[in-house]
């Protein structure tokens, strides 16, 4: 498991409703999460609790600030009822090589793409990753990510959590485990009706079931 939670690079706990999700997390950690920044031309902007000295939390939620995006916002956010963990994001320093072992063994990630946001001191973090999908498996296969050479959002968000076990549920378990295996990665999964991705964290709370 160790192993598994050094691969995380954060959680995304997406919300229909950003200052929703924010109260949401902050009565549950005890932890205020501190601002991000918008995602220009996706119609998002987040909020960040780090998770451990090189992860952390993403709420993530529309931007009002922002002209409705003409395709669906990333996390089946539009169609949310409720805030939920949704996906992970993995590290990777070679997404080029992570798309290939994953189309090769017909596991379905997305496209390499470039994002960037602003900090609220101005910084701007750029990064590659492969694009979310809102597929039936998104949630439990995550998707990966390369901060370059940006500072990694763990060492400027809100300090006090730390994650401390991650695992999944699925209709088919060992095809998940199995994919995530040649992936480079070794999560429980159990079997489940329902796709879920569960995190244990601990905060100035106690410990916590985020899922």
């Amino acid at each position: 498991m160790l192993g598994l939670l050094s691969s995380a690079d954060h959680l995304v706990y997406a919300t229909p409703d950003l200052e929703l999700g924010i109260r949401e997390v902050e009565n549950l950690l005890g932890i205020r999460a501190t601002a991000g920044g918008q995602h220009p031309g996706r119609g998002t902007r987040n909020a960040v609790i780090a998770l451990g000295p090189a992860a952390y939390l993403e709420i993530i939620g529309p931007d009002p600030g922002q002209p409705t995006p003409a395709w669906p916002r990333w996390f089946g956010i539009d169609n949310l009822e409720r805030s939920t963990l949704v996906t992970w994001a993995a590290k990777t320093d070679d997404l080029d090589r992570m798309q290939r072992v994953a189309l090769a063994n017909g596991i379905p990630i997305g496209e390499v793409r470039s994002g960037s946001r602003r900090r609220s001191d101005g910084v701007l973090l750029s990064w590659r990753l492969t694009e979310p999908s809102n597929g039936p498996d998104n949630g439990v296969i995550p998707f990966f990510i390369d901060w370059g050479a940006s500072p990694h959002p763990s060492q400027t968000s809100a300090q006090g959590a730390m994650l401390t076990e991650l695992r999944a549920e699925h209709p088919d378990s060992e095809r998940m485990q199995r994919s995530l295996r040649v992936l480079g990665l070794h999560m429980a999964v159990t079997p489940s009706h329902q796709p879920a991705l569960i995190a244990i964290v601990d905060g100035r709370h106690g410990r916590v079931e985020l899922r």
